[in-house]
């Protein structure tokens, strides 16, 4: 296989731009470089496509090994012939190849592995033929022979069954044929188990009532349906079939395996359906459980990603002291107050939750807020959320502190204040203060707080557990490092597990990193990552560009611009009046670079057209923070509460939460609203991402509120 005019050919790219990508990614580097500071080789590719190019290099790369294991273990068997090599190199899938390989594969004993060592392999081959001028019991008695265990003809001609009938379930044609007929005309069945019949007074099982008697095709199933079904009959509260369609598949197999010969043909027919019942079927049912479900986490760690990527690239509230509170009944709401850079100032505890008299408690708040000059307070939105928040907003209504609250998503908070890194960072703290400091740090810098967590806990997406834990890991990690690299690093005050993420970078080297910071000072160039303990050149060119020194000799080293171009950038500083600018301090005599003609000035400074361009964006702002102009973090003032809401009512709201069917939206009550994908726009969509995208801020009307069940139907439609 031309394996880079396939991938020319399934990205729609030019081979060159393919060419040049596999020879980058051959030679080491990451993803976030490539896509950053090698466009002119790639045709400016995202990094995105870049990763999706990558993965597909590697699976086309593997299954060309898999081919070269194959045919070599059919050579030293002495199976293979020019027509299996053939199909073997035609081959463009794996599971293409396996069928080829099925009939040849080492089995484990089989009924027809026992038949063929009776001796039965000579009848079955005649029976195969169907030409037969005499009845089956004149051909079979032969082979009838005590001593083998085939003591009557019944007994001999069953043996020569069970070989076709695996014979026809290895042919990759049968194969094929019924693995294409199911997903095409089969339906995925669900239907209340057994268990769940006797144990009636077990809840559980009500999230699943609608897949009690429950039927959709294979192939429109919807991906949260699927993880649904699959959870349900997890837990044994659901049966679960493929009913595929019977009929059409023997009609085809009758036409490819049977022939008309009236010796023959009765057991000829017998035996195709005993090898899809017994064999073919069981293993197709598997195939497409395996197929549904990959499509269905595939499609769900797309979304986790997409979500991640919005909750890590959310606008950070920077410049504002913060009081985060982390909610609590029996154990009261741990406080902690952090300044601009995140450190901490104080921390406490207040019993505002459980207690009818909040006067004390509101008076040690409003003491902390006055003290530190708190503007924002930061609430986290587990237990006892609700109860803190009426509290707070009576707070800053009675005492006119200038300050507003926000209720920030908690999840994996927890997780990070009871780990490793959350005991070295704050070694004094109980594990309910790290949390409180997690909620404020997260809310000044989401990112830089966030990464310290595993995204997987961070709680966005759905069914995060059911799904394969090493693809959405991998997934997330790499959403994770293309968020870092594209905000960039403050080299001096990156904590071990924001800098693990950046190019180049393990935990080892960061940690080394942080050594070196501890032991020399702050770092004042980039030249000095050359200094770290196993940062060698190779780390350097995929680190450096991501790295920011502010305050450094050269003003460079805190702008995107890559080491490998400060000579450009020099030279396009001191290029014709009048742009002419000596390189300052602080580039901020940029601000006003007049327009250039890119192809000439390229051309002239001997630079590509895309890695000018952004050289000159970089000059222009320089160590910019892409998500300051990002809409900022919705902050409130007063609460609401479910019993307030009422039908019609308009609201302003932030995106919490995307998944398949809606989009779940914060409205400043405890309980955030769904809003079903049928109400986020006039248009038809196919998914919510494709209108909105968490932490979006938007206007939502008040459909419906139970308030026994606790859900809020919302609409985005008609919102003036």
């Amino acid at each position: 296989m031309d394996i880079i005019a396939k991938l020319t050919q399934e990205f729609s790219l030019l081979r060159w731009q393919v060419e040049n990508t596999v020879k980058l990614i051959d030679e080491d580097n990451t993803i976030p470089f490539i896509a950053r500071y090698r466009k002119e080789q790639t045709g400016s590719m995202d990094d995105q496509q870049l990763r999706e190019l990558s993965e597909r290099l590697i699976y086309l790369r593997n299954l060309e090994e898999r081919k070269a294991a194959v045919v070599a273990s059919l050579t030293e068997h002495g199976h293979i012939t020019d027509e299996l090599a053939a199909s073997i190199t035609a081959a463009t899938t794996l599971q293409e190849v396996e069928d080829i390989y099925r009939p040849y594969k080492p089995k484990r004993r089989t009924r027809a592995t026992m038949a063929i060592e009776k001796g039965l392999q000579p009848l079955a081959d005649i029976i195969w033929e169907q030409d037969l001028t005499v009845d089956l019991d004149t051909i079979a008695t032969p082979f009838i022979d005590s001593e083998k265990g085939v003591d009557t003809v019944n007994d001999a001609l069953q043996g020569a069954m069970d070989i076709l009938a695996e014979k026809i379930s290895d042919d990759p044609t049968c194969r094929t044929l019924v693995r294409q007929l199911t997903y095409n005309d089969g339906i995925i069945v669900s239907e209340i188990s057994k268990k769940a019949k006797e144990n009636p007074e077990d809840s559980n099982g009500a999230v699943y009532e609608m897949y009690f008697a429950f039927s959709e095709p294979i192939k429109k199933v919807a991906g949260h349906r699927m993880l649904a079904i699959n959870r349900g009959e997890k837990e044994g509260f659901l049966k679960v079939d493929v009913a595929a369609p019977e009929d059409k598949i023997f009609d085809q197999l009758h036409r490819l395996f049977i022939k008309r010969n009236e010796f023959t043909q009765p057991l000829m027919e017998n035996t195709m359906a005993d090898s899809y019942k017994r064999l073919t079927a069981p293993a197709v049912e598997r195939e497409m459980r395996n197929l549904l479900t990959e499509q269905a986490e595939d499609g769900a760690i797309k979304v986790f990603g997409q979500n991640l990527r919005q909750l890590l690239m959310q606008a950070p509230i920077k410049e504002n002291i913060v009081l985060a509170i982390d909610p609590g009944f029996r154990t009261g709401c741990k406080l902690a107050v952090v300044d601009e850079t995140g450190k901490v100032l104080e921390t406490g505890v207040v019993y505002c939750t459980t207690n009818k008299d909040t006067g004390p408690s509101k008076k040690i708040l409003a003491q902390m807020i006055g003290r530190h000059k708190v503007t924002v307070v930061a609430i986290g939105n587990g237990t006892a959320s609700r109860e803190t928040e009426v509290v707070v907003a009576e707070l800053l209504k009675e005492t006119g502190a200038k300050a507003q609250y926000v209720i920030v998503n908690e999840a994996g908070a927890s997780v990070y204040s009871a780990s490793k890194l959350g005991a070295e960072e704050f070694p004094d703290f109980d594990v309910a203060l790290r949390s409180a400091v997690s909620i404020g740090r997260r809310l000044q810098d989401p990112l830089a707080e966030l990464v310290k967590i595993d995204p997987k806990s961070i709680g966005i997406g759905q069914y995060q557990h059911d799904m394969n834990q090493k693809n959405l890991s991998e997934t997330l990690s790499g959403v994770v490092e293309s968020c870092v690299n594209a905000v960039g690093i403050d080299l001096n005050t990156a904590s071990p597990s924001l800098l693990s993420y950046v190019a180049g970078i393990n935990p080892a080297v960061a940690k080394n990193i942080l050594t070196y910071r501890e032991e020399n000072g702050k770092f004042t160039s980039r030249k000095q990552l050359l200094k770290v303990a196993k940062l060698g050149p190779k780390a350097f060119e995929q680190c450096a560009g991501f790295l920011r020194v502010p305050g450094a000799k050269n003003p460079l080293d805190n702008t995107g611009v890559h080491p490998e171009s400060y000579t450009i950038a020099e030279a396009y500083l001191k290029y014709t009046p009048p742009a002419a600018v000596k390189v300052t301090k602080s580039l901020k005599d940029l601000s006003a670079t007049p327009k250039v003609d890119y192809d000439t000035m390229a051309k002239d400074l001997g630079v590509g057209v895309p890695t000018l361009k952004d050289i000159i964006k970089e000059l222009e702002k320089p160590g910019r923070d892409p998500r300051d102009e990002l809409p900022p973090v919705l902050l409130r003032s007063d609460v609401l509460a479910m019993e307030d809401l009422t039908e019609g009512m308009v609201l302003t709201g932030t995106v919490r939460n995307v998944i398949d069917f809606g989009a779940f939206v914060d409205i400043g009550v405890h309980q955030d609203g769904l809003v079903h994908i049928s109400q986020i726009a006039k248009r038809r969509i196919n998914h919510p991402l494709d209108a909105v995208q968490l932490g979006d801020v938007v206007k939502v009307k008040v459909l419906s509120v139970d308030l026994k069940k606790k859900r809020i139907a919302l609409s985005m439609k008609d919102v003036n």
